[in-house]
């Protein structure tokens, strides 16, 4: 019997011990059609670092105790998902837990909110952000009497989880350390007062991604920096047409995930340029961040700045492609942004362009001219006075330049750049 009794023992301490890990709540459709006649909400904080890695533990124990594996001095990361009118467990997120532990030495919670986002009446899912938020800053409230610091959270939402972040910056009036939002959701949110969705004012940092500006995301800028990766709109690789299913629904909405998620596993650096609007980017109009404090412009791919000087109007309305050789002979063709405005006028143009692989030591640029016009003109030659090329994305590397040029048209000329010639004052 004391055996019996021991072994008892010994069993409840080990499952004390060994409590299983928290998971993501699994629903379905089936649950979106419950939620028509019985609408619920639970939120459910899921907490990981280092030490539980690949097991989720509760915030706080059930007295209310703060879980050991949280540090109250270190940073602490708030990840909230989005509508779920499926229930579905969002992709990303496991890989987005690990990206984030594997960078810094950090406390992740994820914010479980999946019994209130899954339902097809996409209004109750808006009203319960506001829910959630308050839920949330009741959390908070106990973290900060443990002796967490507003100053270490940042919160990172998507779409309908970036206007809850918002909603609990609110909450502290603005004194979290940083908000970032992902591709927040436009629907009920699009031309509405700062107080009905997440604002620069919410957090002391406040950065979004735009990446479907035009369908499920907002246009308008909310941060005190705001991301509009190609035009916020439209993202490479996404499906293009309806018949992709889901695919054609979400790609574009999630890519502004995958882009953050993606700054911070890779060593590929993304830059932005302070921008009017996308229109004067693609016309090369937005460069230079000489212009504007220092770090200014963002690192978000690697994009390169070719820079002509034209000695006259023999170069007549047309424009130029080039691509780049390294010196393993390795070549990259270059994505262009729009044509550049008629060359007649203008005595200097600049060519934006992107390339998809890093080019440190570059051997030559392939340069054609191609005439707009119908007639071509197979003696002409078009002279330029100086090329240079420089790199936006390292702009500590040298600009590398060629003098006075020969070209004839659609004729592809390599030429082997040098070192810029200083300018004479």
């Amino acid at each position: 019997m004391r055996v019996y009794i021991f072994l008892c023992l010994m069993c409840w301490v080990k499952s004390e011990n060994e409590r299983p890990c928290l998971e993501f709540s699994h629903l379905s459709i089936k649950d979106s059609f419950r939620d028509l006649f019985i609408p619920r909400i639970e939120i459910i904080l899921m907490m990981y670092t280092r030490n539980n890695l690949n097991c989720a533990k509760p915030l706080f124990e059930h007295n209310n105790s703060l879980n050991v594996n949280f540090n109250t001095q270190k940073k602490t990361v708030w990840l909230i998902h989005g509508y779920r009118p499926m229930g579905s467990i969002p992709s990303w997120l496991q890989n987005f837990v690990s990206i984030l532990l594997n960078e810094e030495d950090m406390n992740v919670i994820v914010v479980d909110w999946n019994r209130g986002a899954t339902t097809f009446i996409y209004d109750r899912a808006v009203k319960n952000t506001r829910k959630v938020a308050v839920s949330l800053s009741g959390h908070i409230k106990n973290l900060l009497k443990h002796g967490a610091s507003l100053d270490n959270f940042h919160f990172i939402g998507m779409s309908l989880g970036a206007h809850i972040s918002g909603f609990v910056g609110k909450i502290f009036n603005g004194q979290l350390g940083r908000i970032t939002g992902l591709d927040p959701a436009g629907p009920k949110f699009s031309r509405k007062p700062p107080y009905r969705r997440l604002d620069y004012n919410d957090a002391k940092f406040v950065d979004v991604i735009h990446s479907n500006s035009n369908g499920l995301g907002i246009r308008e800028p909310l941060g005190h920096i705001d991301f509009y990766p190609n035009g916020g709109r439209k993202q490479p690789g996404c499906p293009k047409s309806i018949f992709s299913g889901i695919k054609f629904i979400k790609c574009n909405h999630e890519r502004a995930v995958h882009l953050f998620m993606a700054s911070l596993e890779t060593n590929c650096n993304f830059i932005s340029f302070p921008c009017h609007s996308y229109k004067d980017y693609k016309t090369s109009l937005c460069v230079d961040c000489d212009s504007f404090k220092e770090k200014s412009c963002p690192w978000l791919a690697y994009y390169f700045i070719l820079s002509i000087t034209l000695p006259d109007k023999t170069v007549m309305d047309g424009f130029f492609s080039f691509k780049l050789l390294n010196q393993l002979g390795m070549i990259e063709e270059a994505r262009f942004y729009k044509k550049n405005k008629p060359l007649c006028k203008l005595q200097e143009i600049k060519i934006l362009a992107q390339f998809y692989n890093d080019f440190a030591n570059i051997s030559s640029i392939g340069l054609t001219y191609f005439q707009s016009s119908n007639m071509e003109c197979s003696t002409c030659t078009y002279k330029i006075q100086s090329l240079m090329l420089k790199s936006l994305t390292y702009p500590e590397r040298p600009p590398l330049c060629r003098y006075n040029i020969v070209l004839k048209e659609r004729e592809e000329v390599f030429l082997y750049p040098n070192a810029c010639t200083p300018k004479k004052t």
